[in-house]
């Protein structure tokens, strides 16, 4: 007497003889099976078809995702750009700080924005961008392998900001001129979620390396 067979030996077989239901077509009208979008009896045929339509729902769904990711990309790139094009515009050196946080904070729309170097060429000394930096903050600043991205967590840096008390969120990024770290640069806002630990920092890395070559030459 034959063995009884389980549903896995039925799948197995179906799977190793994938004409079997051009063999037998008339089954493919006698199998019901139950809707999960309706609840009642349908046959394999219209079975097949829903899964086949929830397949191309999630691919649409997939690809809508995809085509958002892409858009939301270059309208970053496309920003990168116009920011650069402001630094290669700049005509002087001491021009140059100021030219990269405004056209920073104009291209990314950004609330605050500010830098400060040191180890400057003498003449540097006595600018805007020098001022105030404690031993605390270059140590700070060359600690840093990555931006920090995240809660402002009352860091010296921040407070540079015009509007420091205002800042929920920050992004400070180190800049360097080889392994050498010269300054930090500071974005902030208001808004909690704006700068969060979990986004993606490879914009913020080019943002970072475009501002540290861009300021190197104030090193003299």
């Amino acid at each position: 007497m034959s063995a009884a067979l389980d549903s896995l030996s039925v799948a197995q077989y179906l799977a190793d003889h994938p004409d079997f239901f051009e063999e037998h077509a008339g089954l493919l009208g006698q199998v019901k099976l139950s809707s999960p979008l309706t609840g009642k009896a349908v046959s394999l045929q219209e079975r097949q078809m829903e899964v086949m339509r929830d397949k191309y729902k999630a691919l649409e769904l997939r690809m809508a995702e995809l085509i958002r990711v892409a858009q939301d990309n270059a309208a970053i790139a496309n920003r990168f750009h116009g920011w650069t094009q402001a630094l290669l515009k700049s005509r002087t050196a001491d021009d140059l700080p100021r030219v990269l946080v405004d056209s920073l904070q104009q291209a990314f729309h950004v609330p605050q924005a500010t830098i400060r170097l040191w180890n400057l060429a003498a003449e540097h000394g006595g600018a805007w961008y020098t001022a105030g930096v404690s031993d605390d903050a270059r140590i700070f600043g060359a600690s840093l392998l990555a931006p920090y991205c995240g809660s402002n967590h009352d860091f010296e840096a921040v407070r540079w900001l015009d509007d420091a008390a205002s800042v929920q969120s920050t992004v400070i990024l180190p800049l360097r001129d080889g392994d050498t770290c010269f300054g930090l640069l500071i974005l902030g806002s208001p808004d909690p979620q704006r700068f969060s630990a979990s986004m993606g920092t490879d914009f913020l890395v080019h943002i970072g390396e475009t501002a540290s070559a861009a300021l190197a030459g104030l090193r003299g």
